[in-house]
């Protein structure tokens, strides 16, 4: 690295040799800094950031964006050339540190967040991780795209501010709305917020759709393994017709249906479930899903089922993992928020989407 503080020394004691002499300097120091960095000691480092950053300005645009994606990704990257990077005001050089970079601050990011372009805060949106100070400045200062794209960043974190704010603004951007209504973490009184604001026809695609599931890791399974198989085809004959004698017969009440859960009977389940709320069991079946909680809490409640037998039909799902208290609370603010007639409205809609007709004709019946 003695070349490195050579150079150092060239470019503070002489005189700028104008733009062919800076980018020649730049590429070399770059040259030398990228193939050979994990041999570097961190002042080895900061003698290539010394002439590295006083030639972020001064060379074009178009010679910073190769090294702006090298380094991006480096823990051991030259701070105070990422930093400029970072803030430079031609996204493509910015992008990449922005939304990979592990050397910014937090006050850096919420700095560019307020002085560049909307273009720089779509990157920083795209960061694995976000903490509420950071969502919070973006969505102060971020237009309605932004919103979108936080929302479907599953590691952006909300104040609870930040989220009222998502709210107000998905009761006017239909694609925002289902952004959020799909969050694992979206707290159930805002979740009630958003049911009441949007159209029937958004409310029905986010609740029947489906949406990510906070799974918990099994040891010595491999990540492949995680997610539940695709479930058997299953002959619901019997089922469909065991409880059309029990409903004639006035036998298929609540308890019958909280019985048939409690015993893990999910065939008859589901055919009690399209029963009541008048449609297939095969419409009914993909609500059983890991993620599409929603969808069967709709279904219940287009049942006429109670609280306490939704809640028994959620918890005892087959090859299900355990519902979270936060799943709980989505769920019971969707169940205490949707009229009956609505309930039965959007089960029917959703499950003509999930067989393929997209519910176009439950739509123009509704709107």
């Amino acid at each position: 690295m003695t070349a490195a503080s050579s150079l150092r020394n060239e470019l503070n004691g002489a005189e700028r040799g104008g733009p062919e002499h800076d980018a020649q300097v730049f590429g070399e120091v770059t040259d030398l800094f990228l193939s050979s960095v994990e041999r570097l000691s961190e002042s080895q480092i900061a003698a290539v950031d010394g002439v590295l950053a006083k030639l972020v300005g001064r060379v074009a645009s178009s010679t910073l964006v190769d090294l702006s994606e090298s380094v991006s990704t480096l823990a051991q990257a030259p701070r105070q050339t990422v930093r400029q990077l970072a803030f430079h005001e031609d996204v493509q050089v910015a992008a990449p540190i922005l939304k990979h970079s592990v050397c910014l601050s937090e006050e850096d990011l919420v700095e560019i967040a307020r002085t560049r372009s909307q273009q720089h805060l779509l990157a920083i949106c795209d960061r694995k991780a976000l903490n509420e100070a950071l969502t919070d400045a973006l969505m102060r200062f971020g237009d309605v795209s932004v919103s979108n794209a936080l929302a479907r960043n599953a590691g952006a974190s909300f104040s609870e501010c930040g989220y009222a704010t998502l709210v107000g603004r998905a009761e006017r951007d239909e694609a925002l709305a289902e952004k959020l209504g799909l969050r694992l973490d979206i707290p159930g009184s805002l979740l009630r917020e958003l049911i009441s604001k949007v159209a029937d026809v958004v409310r029905a695609r986010f609740l029947t759709a489906s949406r990510p599931v906070a799974r918990k890791k099994v040891q010595g399974a491999s990540p492949a393994a995680q997610p539940s198989a695709p479930r058997k085809k299953i002959d619901y004959t019997q089922a469909n017709n065991d409880v059309v004698t029990l409903n004639r017969t006035g036998k298929l009440t609540d308890s019958t249906v909280n019985r048939f859960a409690v015993r893990g009977e999910y065939t008859y389940v589901v055919a009690a479930l399209a029963l009541k709320a008048d449609v297939k069991a095969e419409q009914i079946e993909p609500f059983l899903a890991p993620e599409r909680t929603y969808g069967l809490v709709v279904a219940c409640k287009a049942a006429r089922l109670t609280w306490s037998t939704t809640t028994m039909i959620v918890r005892n799902r087959p090859d299900c993992p355990p519902a979270s208290d936060r799943e709980l609370e989505q769920c019971v603010a969707i169940y205490e928020s949707l009229l009956l007639s609505v309930a039965q409205w959007t089960i029917r809609f959703g499950a003509d989407r999930i067989l393929g007709n997209n519910g176009t004709s439950a739509a123009a019946g509704k709107k």
